[in-house]
C-alpha cells in the first residue's frame, strides 16, 4: 500500500509539474509577440470580436488591400452596422462594399463554424486572422478543427494594458493568461483527439505561426 501510494503522490507530482510547465511556456510564447509589418495578402480577413483595438486593426488590414473581404465575427447583437462601421475607422464605400457581419457566435468554438461557413460560401482558403494575442493559440486551434484546409495567417494585437515584460509580477495579466490558459487545453485536446483518429483531412496548416505574426496597439 505504501509503494502504491509513493506511486499515485509521485505521478500527481508529475502532472502539476507539467501543468505548471505549460501555462509557463504558454503564457510566454504569448508575451514574446511583437510589432510586425503584417502578415502578408489573403482570400479574406476574419476578426474575432471583444478585445481592444481588433477591429480597427483588421479593418486597416482590409484597406490596405491584405484581403479581399472582412468577415467581423460574433458581434454583439445590439451593435448596428452603423455603429460597427463607426469603431471600423473604413470609408463607407469600402465597409459597405467588402464587410460582413456575423452575430451568431456566442463562442470560440462559434466563431470558427461562423467563419467556415462564410469561407466556405466565398471559396476562400487563406484567411488572416485577427485576434487579441492571448486569444490566438485557442482560436488557432479551433479554427483548424472546424476548417482543416484553410491556411490561416495569425495577426494577434497586444492590448495596451497587456503587460509583456514580467508577466508574472502583474496580478491582472497573470489571471488574463491562466484563465486563457485552462480554456486552451481541452481545445487542443479535441483537435488532438481530431488528428488522431483521422476524422479531419489535414491538408493545411497555420502559415508563419503566431509568434512572428502581431501588431502594435
Amino acid at each position: 500500500m505504501a509503494g502504491a501510494g509513493r506511486i499515485v503522490a509521485a505521478a500527481a507530482a508529475l502532472a502539476l509539474f507539467a501543468f505548471i510547465g505549460g501555462f509557463v511556456i504558454f503564457a510566454s510564447s504569448i508575451t514574446r509577440y511583437v510589432a510586425a509589418a503584417g502578415s502578408g495578402r489573403a482570400d479574406g480577413i476574419v476578426v474575432l470580436t471583444g478585445g481592444e483595438h481588433r477591429l480597427s486593426e483588421a479593418a486597416r488590414l482590409l484597406a490596405e488591400g491584405r484581403g479581399k473581404r472582412l468577415l467581423i465575427s460574433g458581434a454583439n447583437r445590439m451593435a448596428t452596422r452603423e455603429d460597427l462601421h463607426r469603431k471600423s475607422g473604413l470609408s463607407p464605400a469600402l465597409f459597405d462594399c467588402c464587410v460582413d457581419i456575423g452575430y451568431d457566435a456566442l463562442t470560440t468554438s462559434g466563431n470558427a463554424l461562423e467563419t467556415k461557413v462564410w469561407a466556405a460560401d466565398r471559396g476562400y482558403t487563406r484567411l488572416i486572422l485577427v485576434t487579441s494575442s492571448y486569444h490566438m493559440p485557442r482560436s488557432l486551434v479551433e479554427l483548424q478543427r472546424a476548417m482543416p484546409e484553410v491556411v490561416l495567417l495569425p495577426y494577434p494585437v497586444v492590448s495596451r494594458n497587456f503587460r509583456t515584460e514580467r508577466w508574472w509580477l502583474h496580478g491582472a495579466t497573470t489571471r488574463l493568461l491562466f484563465t486563457e490558459y485552462l480554456k486552451f487545453l481541452p481545445s487542443a485536446a479535441r483537435l488532438g483527439v481530431a488528428k488522431l483518429f483521422g476524422s479531419l483531412e489535414w491538408s493545411a496548416d497555420v502559415a508563419g505561426g503566431a509568434s512572428t505574426q502581431a501588431s502594435g496597439t
